[in-house]
């Protein structure tokens, strides 16, 4: 899953260890293994958390049937970041399902949040985090002109001929599909981290 997704997800809003959980799931990608036992009790949850929500999604049969839907379009190995992507546009566009709080309330409320506990990010986030409060990823990923950016972004960093900044392309033409996905997918996944959030 990529921000908006993992951000919705860390719990909620009234827990007592919120703010921790939160940025712990934020920053989860760039604390690499045991490093996150530099972090406070509440903060590794949120890596831990992060980590099994990859893991849960990653290994969903119907993120797989999407992830093979990409590779047959000639995705390869970005498959599954882009499926990624796909799925924080749908749980945008379909946000008012799952949550009373508007999207842009929810992303500005995040970045106070996140803004902070700003000094205590890893640099790589620090740098990143500026950009994403300023050009709002998070209500961002309900369009795809913006998607299509993201995406642009990416591919610049991968590997040459990665494909991704033709990716919007694909979800234009199979939109339907990847929606089937996503309304089959989030519902489990919710449920899976209302699961874990008790013993993690």
């Amino acid at each position: 899953m990529n921000f908006l997704a993992h951000l919705f997800l860390s719990g909620p809003p009234n827990s007592p260890a919120y703010a921790e959980v939160l940025l712990g799931n934020f920053i989860a990608d760039s604390v690499p293994g045991k490093q996150l036992e530099n972090y406070p009790l509440a903060v590794q949850t949120g890596i831990r958390l992060h980590r099994a929500i990859d893991t849960f999604t990653d290994q969903h049969p119907v993120v797989r049937r999407a992830t093979q839907r990409l590779r047959a379009a000639g995705y390869g190995k970005y498959a599954g970041v882009i499926s990624d992507m796909f799925l924080d546009h749908f749980l945008a566009r379909h946000f008012p399902e799952f949550t009373s709080e508007r999207l842009a309330d929810f992303a500005q409320r995040i970045y106070a949040l996140l803004n902070a506990r700003h000094v205590d990010m890893p640099p790589r986030v620090q740098h990143f985090l500026p950009h994403m409060a300023q050009h709002n990823w998070l209500l961002s990923y309900a369009d795809l002109e913006s998607i299509t950016r993201a995406l642009n972004g990416l591919s610049r960093r991968a590997s040459p001929g990665s494909g991704m900044e033709t990716a919007v392309a694909e979800l234009r033409l199979n939109y339907a599909a990847y929606e089937a996905d996503f309304r089959e997918f989030f519902p489990q996944l919710q449920a899976h981290v209302a699961g874990l959030l008790g013993v993690i």
